[in-house]
């Protein structure tokens, strides 16, 4: 049972992708208001922690389930039973973890990339489109995941939306930290 599910974003010829996952994602402010890393046990497949809380991924996923109907919890656990050698080693595992391997931002790189969504990183503005998942290094070493939002600063950079620690927000800090990725749903 989708307990958190916010609300079904349905397709449409006039709702792209992109626009989707946008929508999803800012039904999410001021709903997660708390950044909680810690581990937790959750049901499979639609699992999921108390809405009120997550992290930057947390974002990406109820946004994937909620404006696209995918589930990156079953799809990046089957992806690594399968190909568990094409995902970071650096948390120890020798099988995949269907409570948190889809809330790690490298997880979701490795997934999005072996999908074909990667995309090249730049400093331009107008290569960032709405719907667009941005992965970055949040200082000194905390990969973090984003959102491009619809909505632009004054100066053209388009905002993000993401849980970067105070709940979910959608703010211009697009450039503010190193970009480790750019990644397009096809």
């Amino acid at each position: 049972m989708l307990m958190y599910l916010l609300r079904w974003i349905p397709a449409s010829a006039d709702h792209n992708i992109g626009n989707r996952l946008v929508t999803a994602a800012r039904l999410q402010i001021g709903k997660t208001i708390y950044y909680d890393p810690k581990y937790q046990s959750m049901g499979y497949p639609n699992g999921d922690i108390p809405m009120e809380r997550g992290v930057c991924a947390d974002v990406i996923i109820r946004s994937f389930r909620n404006g696209l109907g995918i589930d990156l919890q079953q799809r990046v656990h089957e992806d690594m039973k399968c190909h568990f050698d094409k995902y970071p080693k650096i948390w120890v595992l020798t099988l995949p973890d269907k409570n948190i391997d889809h809330r790690r931002v490298l997880n979701l790189q490795a997934y999005f990339k072996r999908q074909g969504w990667f995309i090249a990183t730049s400093n331009k503005a107008e290569h960032y489109k709405p719907g667009d998942l941005v992965t970055c290094i949040v200082p000194p070493n905390l990969p973090h995941i984003m959102i491009v939002s619809d909505k632009k600063s004054t100066s053209g950079y388009p905002f993000v939306i993401h849980n970067i620690g105070a709940g979910t927000k959608e703010e211009d800090r697009l450039f503010e930290f190193e970009l480790t990725g750019h990644y397009r749903i096809k």
